[in-house]
């Protein structure tokens, strides 16, 4: 299916189908709503802007909401809440299989949540571990409005990848 023939079957379904399916991309019910409410969409471009500008900031609650969905970067999802079909694809290519990339992750993952108090996300899809290390590695030394920030620019980068896949 083309994204614009997708764009039109989002538009066409009712709320609660159209709301079920914007919450897998991400689960801030200010998001889903305001990208629901914007139907129809002329085609992917509109769409795409629409849910960026819904996305691009996000309080307190609605970025716990939002991080509580992802499961940390190399480890497997162990939360109901945490989209486990999706993450794997996502981060396909960070083989946490290999030992040394496992213990690197689990440390920085660790150091990350014991400086910055919540979960790393990073889109990882299109990327491999030396570049997903590498980039926890960078953010580890943001000041804490920096890396928030940046934690909300990969939630949104997070949701409008999954948003395009599930409309084409």
């Amino acid at each position: 299916m083309s994204s614009e023939a997708g764009v039109a079957r989002l538009d066409a379904l009712p709320r609660e189908e159209a709301e079920a399916l914007l919450t897998t991309c991400l689960p801030v019910p200010r998001w889903v709503s305001a990208v629901a409410d914007g139907r129809p969409y002329a085609a992917w471009p509109a769409l795409e802007s629409a849910a960026a500008r819904a996305a691009a900031h996000l309080d307190d609650e609605e970025l716990a909401t939002a991080l509580a969905g992802h499961p940390r970067i190399g480890e497997k999802a162990s939360s109901p809440a945490h989209q486990a079909g999706l993450s794997r694809r996502e981060q396909a290519g960070v083989d946490a299989g290999d030992a040394e990339v496992a213990r690197a992750l689990a440390a920085g993952n660790a150091a990350y949540e014991a400086r910055f108090d919540r979960v790393f996300i990073i889109r990882a899809a299109g990327r491999d571990a030396p570049e997903v290390l590498a980039e926890l590695e960078r953010r580890l030394g943001n000041d804490d409005a920096t890396e928030r920030e940046e934690t909300i620019g990969a939630l949104r980068d997070i949701a409008l990848l999954r948003l395009r896949q599930a409309v084409s």
